[in-house]
């Protein structure tokens, strides 16, 4: 089958792989009809991230059961699925408690070992547990296909951010980066019940998305000129709850400062370069709470499943791009570029 592989920085190929086959008793073979980029993928591809070369890439999908395991039970030939960043077995202590992203036997989408999702399919350990199943009908509806895909990571992983912030009604939430997941973020603090929601970005085609997903204000500015407009907005106070999904140093710094004292930080930002710009006197004084790391996006999407089918949250529109699977590596150069926000990949 062909599979998208990185086998240097800027260096993606899709390439001939074996096709994946039943290994143990709980695996699926999943053949994908949506994958995408993300944007953490674009730290493999500009070599700020080790990988091998070859290895594969891509951990968002969803797509149909080709072939289950003699154990597999909760789904079937010809079922509809999305499957989770993270594969995990649904037993151990951590899934049990709901933090999958911690499983005893989980792991990563193109791991070393592991198929990736950018390819035409995936064996997925732990089927029963891994995979969600999804209404056969929304197969042949590509905006419904294109919102379900956004199960797979980022509308968790804002919805994480946002929860980890406190966001909820009554309240105001910030959010720091207008990617995906910072636009998903302003996505669930609205479905959450926040009063006013400010997100922070540059980009207008971005934050014309953000309006849309309902912000109420957008701070262009950065740095101490995006603190002071917050804070100027927010009498002074800052926010009650802050959303970074950036990861930068620079970010975290403008969601400390941004933050309402009491208030709280869900950080989601995949953390890059040098330092974390967390000052902990500055949190201590201020009593700033931080919360969130890796989204555990399989306890989520049983809840934002229905959200998404009964068009009540609609994450489509995050995607600005699709290119088929043999153009996959022009669309990591779109990302990279910031000529696309994020790019889905249609099989």
């Amino acid at each position: 089958m062909r599979a998208t592989t990185i086998h240097a920085p800027f260096d993606m190929r899709v390439a001939d792989v074996p096709d994946p086959v039943v290994r143990n008793p709980g695996d699926a073979v999943v053949r994908v009809l949506r994958s995408c980029i993300c944007g953490s993928d674009l730290w493999a591809y500009r070599g700020e991230s080790a990988r091998r070369a070859g290895q594969r890439i891509g951990h968002e999908f969803l797509g149909i059961v080709e072939e289950t395991g003699a154990e597999v039970t909760g789904v079937g030939r010809g079922d509809l699925v999305v499957a989770p960043f993270m594969w995990s077995d649904g037993v151990c202590d951590y899934c049990r408690e709901g933090l999958t992203t911690s499983c005893e036997h989980g792991g990563f989408w193109g791991s070393v070992g592991s198929d990736g999702g950018q390819g035409e399919a995936v064996r997925v350990p732990f089927a029963d547990a891994t995979l969600v199943a999804l209404p056969a009908e929304a197969a042949s509806d590509d905006r419904l296909l294109a919102a379900l895909l956004t199960l797979s990571d980022v509308m968790g992983t804002g919805h994480h951010a946002a929860l980890g912030a406190g966001a909820r009604a009554g309240v105001t939430v910030a959010v720091v980066g207008d990617g995906a997941v910072g636009l998903c973020g302003v996505l669930a603090a609205k479905r959450l019940g926040a009063d006013r929601i400010i997100a922070l970005g540059r980009h207008e085609a971005r934050t014309d998305i953000a309006r849309r997903f309902g912000a109420t204000d957008v701070v262009a500015e950065r740095g101490d000129a995006a603190v002071e407009a917050v804070r100027e907005l927010t009498r002074g106070q800052g926010a009650h709850a802050v959303v970074e999904a950036v990861g930068t140093e620079q970010s975290m710094r403008t969601a400390v400062s941004i933050t309402r004292d009491g208030g709280a930080i869900g950080f989601v930002g995949v953390p890059h370069g040098s330092g974390t710009g967390l000052d902990l006197s500055v949190m201590f004084d201020r009593n700033i709470a931080l919360r969130g790391g890796v989204a555990p996006v399989r306890t989520y999407i049983p809840e934002l499943l229905p959200d998404v089918l009964d068009g009540t949250i609609d994450p489509s529109p995050v995607f600005d791009l699709t290119v088929g699977l043999e153009g996959v590596p022009d669309g990591y150069k779109a990302m990279d570029e910031r000529t696309a926000l994020k790019v889905m990949v249609a099989n």
